[in-house]
């Protein structure tokens, strides 16, 4: 149900949190494997940050927050210029993809996960968003 209030509760998002099993794995992914700029890495407390340029990307170790890990089944779509350029330089690097690039008729997609098994995409919109 939409507010009357014409002042907004929420004004964006901050960042997306990927628990992690392994902090300096996981770190590396992140940095050398996708190449991300690291913004924060405090590795004595677990937590490091990655910006993806409209999204920070947070890494957080829970053992160090006192909570449990969980794998992220909530899939975060990286946007790319070209899937299958983004694909072949990943699979180079040792990522493995799930399937095939998928096709949806205004995107292209491709699956795959971090090192820690929580889910990711390439993703690249090539025909215009139709929103309401």
């Amino acid at each position: 149900m939409a507010t009357t209030d014409s002042t907004a509760l929420v004004t964006g998002v901050d960042f997306v949190a990927q628990l992690v099993k392994d902090f300096d794995r996981a770190v590396a992914f992140y940095g050398d494997t996708l190449g991300l700029h690291r913004s924060v890495h405090v590795p004595d407390r677990g937590f490091a940050e990655f910006e993806t340029g409209n999204l920070t990307l947070s890494l957080i170790d829970p053992a160090k927050m006192g909570m449990e890990h969980r794998t992220g089944h909530n899939t975060i779509a990286l946007h790319v210029d070209d899937v299958a350029a983004a694909r072949a330089a990943l699979e180079s690097r040792g990522v493995a993809f799930h399937g095939e690039i998928f096709d949806s008729g205004v995107c292209h997609m491709t699956f795959f996960n971090d090192s820690e098994g929580n889910d990711l995409m390439l993703h690249h919109r090539y025909a215009p968003r139709h929103v309401e």
